[in-house]
């Protein structure tokens, strides 16, 4: 149940065009559904300002149909799915209007992005071009809650005059979001140059010794610039999820 699934039902009793006993019903819903192999938060989306996403891996092709019909059948219009296998998203395709699917990101989405909602922007920046899977899942998932994403990619520190020739995106962004595998650099190197708060994701790019990301996530952690935050190894969902509570603080 979104926000403004409420605001409409509240008009349409303020309107006189249902009755307040129907109205209470519908809010009264139970606050999940259970279809058995899952239970969906119907009521995220109202108790936090962001509706439940389908976190795709490990779930059936056909469960995550499932899942998105009840989710629009109950008033979502816009379903985010990551870690979405090509099967999956074949199935989808073809049991659901407005669907969409990044391959590079695995992310899925059904219905229509949101029109940009804030004056901020959140830049994604990444080490190198293999990071951009991660880099894609972090955008699409800001995007999907309605921010401004501006992509940099391929400017790590191994080239370190591609990153500086964006000096004037990175001072005037609301929240970065810096990707790298390998030993992290990129995440100590912005986070020195930039005003604004810096979200570090380590990927599990990078030979032997990296430990499949966990070298670049101590080095992440371990940072001397202040502002930089640390998620999870490979987790561009939680930074982008994060970077848009951040662009989205200003006026409330």
């Amino acid at each position: 149940m979104e926000q403004k699934y409420v605001e409409n039902l509240l008009n349409l009793v303020k309107d006189g065009k249902m009755p307040v006993s129907e109205a209470i019903l519908k809010l009264k819903e139970a606050p999940f559904e259970d279809l058995g192999f899952a239970k969906l938060d119907l009521h995220r989306g109202l108790r936090q300002g962001a509706a439940e996403v389908i976190y795709g891996a490990s779930k059936t092709p056909d469960q995550i149909v499932k899942i998105s019909k009840s989710f629009l059948e109950h008033g979502q219009k816009t379903i985010l799915i990551t870690r979405m296998s090509k099967e999956a998203a074949d199935l989808a395709n073809k049991n659901l209007d407005s669907f969409k699917y990044d391959e590079l990101s695995k992310i899925g989405i059904v219905g229509e992005l949101p029109q940009t909602n804030t004056k901020g922007k959140i830049i994604v920046a990444t080490g190198g071009t293999s990071d951009m899977p991660v880099a894609e899942e972090a955008a699409l998932t800001a995007e999907v809650y309605g921010n401004k994403v501006v992509r940099l990619y391929d400017v790590g520190v191994s080239g370190l005059h591609r990153l500086l020739s964006h000096l004037d995106e990175i001072m005037s962004a609301k929240v970065i979001i810096a990707i790298a595998g390998m030993e992290g650099a990129l995440a100590s190197v912005i986070g020195g140059l930039a005003d604004c708060p810096v979200i570090a994701v380590p990927t599990s790019v990078g030979y032997g010794a990296s430990f499949g990301g966990v070298a670049a996530l101590l080095s992440m952690l371990n940072s001397c610039a202040s502002g930089v935050s640390v998620v999870n190894i490979d987790n561009g969902f939680g930074a982008g999820y994060l970077a848009s509570m951040i662009n989205h603080i200003e006026g409330k």
